[in-house]
């Protein structure tokens, strides 16, 4: 499609013409369910992410800038809403009702250590994320970052003798680093407690 007729029917879509919608819908369709499908979701699962993907494009048509880049902007958010589905998937622990018997250590850990496609795809995704988000932080800040977390520790006077920065301001600047690096991960759709 033209980026022009694109531009026509997303500015009619968010005028409300179902006409143009049932074009986009019709059109996108396809892209869409190749994006559900690479996450293995349940049937049900696939037919919400795409139902909640469909409903956010709803929501927020009218920001679409560039009306060209609509397949993109499905791309990523049918990837983000299937990430959220797995999210909350994860949260769900069934229990059986007929066995009341504690887990032992050794099952916990198993149950803590087996990851299944959909929660290595969410680890893979996260890693990203950060690595991404962390690649964006001047040199400097990726160094005291690096530092704070050494093993073994490395001292406040070493990293302000490395970086010549004060010792007092390392506790700061830490913050301020992290506080960025959490509203640059909430900005890509991740939010990690471990961030704040």
């Amino acid at each position: 499609m033209e980026p022009e007729e694109l531009s026509r029917l997303v500015g009619r879509a968010g005028d409300g013409d179902q006409a143009a919608w049932n074009v986009i819908v019709d059109k996108y369709s396809g892209l869409l369910q190749s994006v559900v499908q690479r996450f293995r979701l349940s049937k049900e699962q696939a037919a919400d992410a795409a139902q909640t993907t469909w409903l956010r494009l709803v929501e927020h048509i009218g920001e679409i800038r560039d009306p060209a880049r609509l397949p993109g902007w499905l791309r990523t958010t049918g990837s983000r809403v299937c990430l959220e589905v797995i999210r909350e998937s994860a949260r769900e622990h069934p229990v059986d009702s007929y066995d009341d018997r504690p887990l032992s250590a050794r099952d916990r850990f198993r149950e803590e250590t087996t990851d299944g496609p959909e929660a290595s795809a969410l680890r893979h995704e996260r890693q990203a994320l950060v690595c991404r988000a962390l690649a964006e932080l001047p040199a400097k800040h990726r160094s005291l970052l690096e530092m704070l977390v050494a093993s073994p520790p490395v001292s406040y006077e070493e990293i302000g003798a490395r970086l010549g920065m004060a010792v007092g301001s390392i506790g700061p600047t830490r913050a301020r680093i992290l506080h960025k690096l959490r509203v640059a991960l909430e900005a890509a759709g991740l939010h990690d407690p471990a961030f704040g």
